[in-house]
């Protein structure tokens, strides 16, 4: 059983980093394609996070740090636009493990969940919101939209979570494998001058 679990992370990990699925529904397409029983146990995050660093390695390992580097900058305009209301981020950008087809998702602090929508209007952003479950549990709005990448050619999705500023508290406690969940514009910085520094 143990044995099918890696190899439903293995096949899932080729799906996040090949066709930009999210974890969840790329373990559920996998278990699917792979025919294995309902019942079987599907890799937690952190396997799965390790099968997607190894598959990066072996075959994307000319290509994605420069597309990480890229994210990451785009990454840091957007928190630097939106400093106002603590941004902190999350998702692949942060853990290192993102393409050109992963998406920046930025959690904001607001003392008004109206503000962060208001500044966005203000900026002429165009964008869609809808109710998702937060990082602690409950309902938060999220507001998605695209935005462009020059150094990709492409546009990007960014997807901005509205937070109560009471949850920056809870935000900044270490997951189950010790590292941080997420992480200010500081921390960003610091992760790509690491990465920069660790460049053949």
């Amino acid at each position: 059983m143990e044995t099918l679990t890696h190899e439903i992370a293995a096949h899932a990990a080729r799906l996040v980093v090949e066709e930009g699925l999210d974890y969840g529904a790329a373990k559920r397409r996998a278990q699917k394609s792979l025919g294995a029983p309902p019942r079987t146990a599907l890799p937690d995050n952190d396997l799965m996070e390790a099968e997607v660093r190894a598959y990066l390695q072996l075959f994307h390992g000319d290509t994605q740090p420069a597309e990480l580097a890229a994210l990451r900058r785009l990454a840091l305009v957007w928190m630097q636009r939106l400093a106002e209301f603590r941004p902190h981020i999350a998702g692949a950008v942060w853990h290192g493990t993102a393409t050109r087809l992963s998406d920046i998702y930025l959690q904001l602090f607001c003392d008004d969940p109206k503000s962060a929508e208001i500044a966005l209007m203000d900026n002429r952003v165009a964008y869609d919101a809808q109710s998702i479950t937060g990082f602690n549990g409950a309902t938060v709005e999220a507001l998605s939209f695209s935005a462009p990448a020059p150094e990709l050619g492409e546009a990007i999705g960014v997807h901005l979570m509205i937070h109560d500023h009471d949850d920056l508290r809870g935000a900044l406690k270490p997951g189950s494998n010790g590292r941080a969940p997420r992480g200010d514009a500081r921390a960003l910085e610091r992760r790509m001058a690491e990465a920069e520094e660790a460049a053949p």
